[in-house]
């Protein structure tokens, strides 16, 4: 019989809701359930491509045995991390606290008030490796909730407290200057890793933040080292088993330093970002590999992501059905000898192990190879591997496919309308700008209400119940700014406005310029989450400080300048000490320091060819963060057109920054050249 789960919108929870575990949402009712009963609360927070996730629940979750102790002394409450990143946030901050480290699975034991008192990962069936099994964790909380309450519940008031004296040293609210963004590029160089691209060592994470950083600061100063660090580490990642090398699109991280065996879920944010990222160093260098990945991500993104309603879903799974019932991690990605031979022929195959570096050994289990390319494409012909890569991808597409998170996350799909709203504009590919506009009218119509408040997830065409964090109001406006640059459509502006509007009113501490990872109303936690260094994406302060610079450029909005700029004080102290963790803030901090530029492109049509030529020169300006109007002199939709007509009757451009405007120009190489950072 399913449990209480049952009527979820998550993919995660709706996993769980068979499970013989008594199985609460997070709510209210859940703890009120914990107080009328006097049993502690056991919080079990994942996300459905967790790999480690499955594992418990399969070894622990699915066992009755254990669910029946579970439901007999505890009250247990099922959370997906990626609908509540603010109840994930507050508790891995606990759990990291005590343990020094975190992840997922996040096993966290509370009392009914919700204040935490034990804390764990992954818990196994039996005693492994120095841990405890998780019937042994059980039992030892239980002991202690019924002999030694008063202690437990001593404990959870001082890490509460504990926890609510661990503010941000915010440093002032001044944003980073020119020496600051400087000694951040030293860091960087310090932590880079020049034989195989990256930052740090094993497990290696694509670093898409911190190369919009390198790229923006080469634009800004032409440091030569930035841009080196920013394209050698695309073209490792793009040619290591991180990337799909059939399909395109990226895997979560690589398990090693070389880039060679992923792990193997796709997420959206990683897609989105890196989609971009690509497109942009195609933009400062016009390397073929970035713009062959930039829309080959694109690409995957719409094929395997977006959902029928038009926005797009949030992960594919790491494992999937090896061909015998068996789920196994990467079984849809790797391929042996034999596949290829059994796939291609023995002549093809020979040629397609070379090609992408399949061993008899294998690089990664039981003989079986993540695709990479190992060797310089020039020494093969074109053709011929092009025509292997279809026919592989055909065979792959036989195979049980990975299971796909559903849900439509707002925040992640406004970075992938930023994403393929700009490279559908650079490579004339105007079905991405679609998809992107799609999935705006999606969020617009679904996910905002009256007041444009947004909710932070849909699935299915149904709206979540969960409110938007910070990152959603952020990165949704940072989608609907680029796609007011690509088609000139002011409304686009103006939902950001709207948007951006709420992140000033219950979002930002008024006093200091700091930002809350959660509104001023929202539900109360045991503390208000607060996180401004970039994880997987962007964190919701720096996303929000980009945004409003941006925001104010487009409009000369003043409140909002000032914000961004007080934002990014955190940035001035973070980035120079921690730039790994911080690449989002320092990109929007190079983008202040360059204006950025506002760009107005004026022509008697938007379908006229010259206006058209003149539109795509500004938007391949690498001048940092530079935003970009496109109208006819009439138009009153975009602020930056006001007053700006036709010279002799020639569509225009008109760049102007700091208060300070060049003359207008006919001229796409002199626009190209006044945007050239």
């Amino acid at each position: 019989m399913p449990n209480r789960l049952a009527h979820e919108t998550s993919p995660y929870l709706l996993q769980h809701a068979d499970n013989p575990v008594d199985w609460w949402p997070w709510s209210d009712q859940a703890f009120e359930e914990a107080r009328e009963s006097g049993k502690p609360v056991l919080l079990s927070v994942g996300y459905s491509s967790c790999h480690w996730c499955h594992v418990m629940a399969h070894e622990s979750f699915e066992d009755q045995e254990t669910a029946d102790y579970l439901n007999e002394h505890f009250v247990n409450i099922k959370v997906d991390r990626e609908e509540r990143p603010d109840v994930d946030a507050v508790y891995m901050e606990a759990v990291q606290a005590a343990t020094g480290q975190g992840g997922w699975p996040m096993t966290v034991f509370l009392t009914p008030d919700a204040e935490p008192f034990y804390f764990g990962t992954y818990f196994p069936p039996a005693p492994r490796q120095g841990m405890p099994s998780f019937r042994q964790v059980l039992e030892g909380v239980h002991q202690a909730w019924t002999g030694r309450r008063d202690e437990v519940s001593e404990v959870a008031g001082k890490i509460v407290r504990d926890l609510a004296g661990r503010e941000i040293s915010y440093g002032d609210s001044e944003a980073p200057g020119e020496e600051e963004l400087a000694r951040a590029l030293l860091g960087l160089t310090r932590e880079y890793d020049p034989q195989r691209g990256g930052f740090g060592g094993a497990p290696k994470f694509p670093p898409s933040m911190v190369i919009e950083f390198l790229l923006r600061h080469h634009a800004r100063t032409g440091a030569e080292g930035a841009l080196q660090m920013a394209a050698d580490t695309c073209e490792r990642m793009a040619r290591g088993g991180i990337y799909d090398q059939l399909g395109g699109g990226f895997a979560r991280y690589s398990v090693d330093r070389d880039w060679t065996v992923p792990h193997f879920e796709k997420m959206l944010y990683d897609n989105a970002l890196l989609c971009r990222v690509y497109a942009h160093l195609w933009r400062s260098t016009g390397s073929e590999l970035a713009r062959r990945v930039a829309l080959e991500t694109a690409d995957f993104m719409v094929r395997e992501l977006r959902t029928s309603e038009g926005g797009f879903a949030s992960a594919l799974d790491a494992d999937s059905d090896d061909g015998t019932g068996k789920h196994v991690e990467g079984a849809y990605y790797v391929w042996t000898p034999d596949q290829l031979t059994r796939a291609l022929g023995s002549q093809d195959a020979e040629l397609a192990a070379q090609y992408f570096g399949v061993t008899e050994e294998g690089t990664f289990e039981e003989g079986a190879s993540v695709l990479q390319l190992p060797q310089h494409e020039g020494m093969f012909d074109a053709e011929k591997i092009a025509g292997i890569r279809e026919r592989l991808f055909a065979s792959r597409a036989g195979r049980p496919a990975p299971g796909r998170d559903d849900k439509v996350v707002a925040a992640w799909n406004g970075l992938a309308i930023a994403a393929l709203a700009e490279t559908g504009a650079y490579f004339d590919r105007p079905d991405l700008v679609e998809a992107a506009v799609a999935a705006a009218d999606l969020l617009v119509r679904l996910h905002l209400d009256e007041h444009a408040q947004i909710s932070r997830t849909s699935k299915d065409g149904h709206v979540g119940v969960n409110a938007g964090v910070l990152e959603d109001y952020a990165d949704v406006a940072e989608g609907f700014l680029a796609l007011a640059s690509v088609t000139g459509e002011g409304v686009w502006l103006e939902f950001a406005g709207f948007l951006l509007d709420h992140v000033l009113a219950r979002f930002v501490d008024a006093e200091s310029g700091a930002l809350y990872d959660t509104a001023v109303d929202a539900e109360r936690l045991i503390r208000r989450p607060q996180d401004p260094t970039d994880n997987a994406a962007p964190s919701g302060w720096t996303a929000a400080a980009n945004a409003l610079l941006s925001y104010a450029a487009q409009t000369g909005a003043g409140t909002h300048r000032t914000a961004a700029e007080r934002a990014l004080g955190v940035v001035k102290a973070l980035g120079p000490r921690v730039p790994r963790f911080i690449g989002w803030g320092l990109a929007a901090a190079e983008a202040r320091l360059d204006g950025p530029r506002e760009v107005a492109v004026v022509g008697p049509s938007l379908d006229d060819p010259a206006t058209r030529a003149m539109h795509r020169t500004a938007l391949l300006g690498t001048a940092p963060g530079a935003v970009v109007a496109l109208g006819t002199p009439e138009s009153d939709e975009l602020p930056l057109l006001a007053g700006r007509p036709l010279v002799g009757g020639e569509p225009a451009a008109y760049v102007c920054r700091n208060f300070t405007c060049d003359a207008p120009t006919t001229d796409p190489e002199r626009l190209r050249e006044a945007l050239s950072g």
